[in-house]
């Protein structure tokens, strides 16, 4: 490992009596990966070395939403990594809050975006790109590193713009015959009367982010739901009228976890984005829908639904772990031991 530049080892903090050791640690010559995170009104990317940690940590606002200029900001922040550390960048692994079909992006309504090529991304072909849905990867997260390590089987569920998640099993997202598995926000759910940007009626979207709460306040549809929720959210402590929009949120969200539970038979389902906050909110209100909808058989011990580990982060740590596990795989390895002789 040494020898490979992968890893190295120094002095152990000196705790009391007894022979010195070491601790092993990523080598300063090491392979590293770019990994980002792309959202409706911001991305985030952080540089991660073999040991998973996230370093460099930056948040970029959108000046458009329009993929050109979306996809320049992040080419080119591929580019100046790349500069940086050379042929020690081994892939640019991008979690992305959209659908993802045979590896290519088919749609990202929260964005406005229909199919976008994403291969511009990479500034060479020799650097590989890797892309995953932002729910399934921060599911990934969870299973692997979070809160749901103990879980042979586990539901992850992130609500943000609309809700999105994966079934891990294993610490693996099950993610169907073509990668797209997990849009549970596009289940019929919700208000038939309701279009949803991906062209469904009544997607349980429409029901549990901050669209839902603006209707139930009677308000116009925000431009930015995200943000427009955690206003609300914070009102709802003072303010009854918010307070009844976060129930009715509320329940909108634990009656479909508890539909997501009947279906899966989870061990454990964890909670990302701002469904914690929903769900603390208007905490009777969550349980007592939850334990409604769950069948007869799972009252006596139903799942839990537990706030996820990773919380904002999420995503960026499920692109990190995908990222790692391309570089650390066989292959991979095999690459980095010839550019290294």
């Amino acid at each position: 490992m040494r020898e490979l530049r992968l890893l190295t080892e120094t002095p152990a903090p000196v705790r009391g009596r007894g022979r010195p050791t070491t601790v092993l640690q990523p080598h300063p010559e090491g392979p590293v990966i770019l990994a980002a995170d792309l959202r409706q009104e911001d991305w985030r990317h952080a540089v991660v070395t073999v040991d998973g940690q996230l370093h460099n940590l930056r948040r970029q606002a959108h000046r458009s939403r329009r993929p050109a200029t979306v996809l320049a900001a992040v080419r080119q922040t591929v580019a100046q990594a790349r500069t940086q550390y050379g042929d020690r960048l081994r892939a640019v692994s991008l979690a992305i809050a959209g659908t993802i079909h045979d590896r290519h992006l088919a749609q990202a309504t929260t964005l406005g975006w229909g199919p976008v090529d994403l291969s511009t991304i990479s500034i060479d072909t020799s650097l590989p790109l890797l892309v995953g849905n932002d729910a399934t990867l921060a599911g990934v997260a969870e299973a692997r590193t979070g809160a749901a390590t103990t879980a042979s089987t586990a539901l992850h569920l992130i609500v943000e713009v609309g809700i999105g998640g994966t079934l891990t099993v294993d610490g693996s997202p099950v993610t169907g015959a073509h990668g797209a598995a997990g849009e549970y926000g596009h289940l019929p759910l919700g208000d038939r009367r309701l279009h949803c940007p991906c062209g469904a009626r009544g997607c349980w979207d429409l029901d549990v982010d901050g669209r839902a709460l603006a209707r139930h306040l009677g308000e116009p549809a925000p431009a930015d739901p995200r943000s427009y929720a955690r206003h609300i959210l914070d009102r709802a402590a003072d303010d009854t009228r918010a307070r009844r929009a976060v129930t009715a949120v509320a329940q909108a969200l634990a009656t479909g976890i508890a539909g997501l539970a009947n279906m899966h038979d989870p061990n454990l389902i964890t909670l990302g984005g701002l469904g914690p906050a929903i769900r603390h909110t208007a905490r009777a209100a969550f349980a007592s829908a939850y334990t409604d909808g769950l069948m007869a058989f799972h009252r006596a011990q139903p799942p839990p639904v537990v706030d996820a580990a990773h919380g904002d982060h999420g995503p960026l740590h499920g692109a990190a772990i995908i990222g790692l596990d391309h570089t650390i795989s066989e292959p991979a390895l095999a690459d980095w031991a010839i550019a290294n002789r």
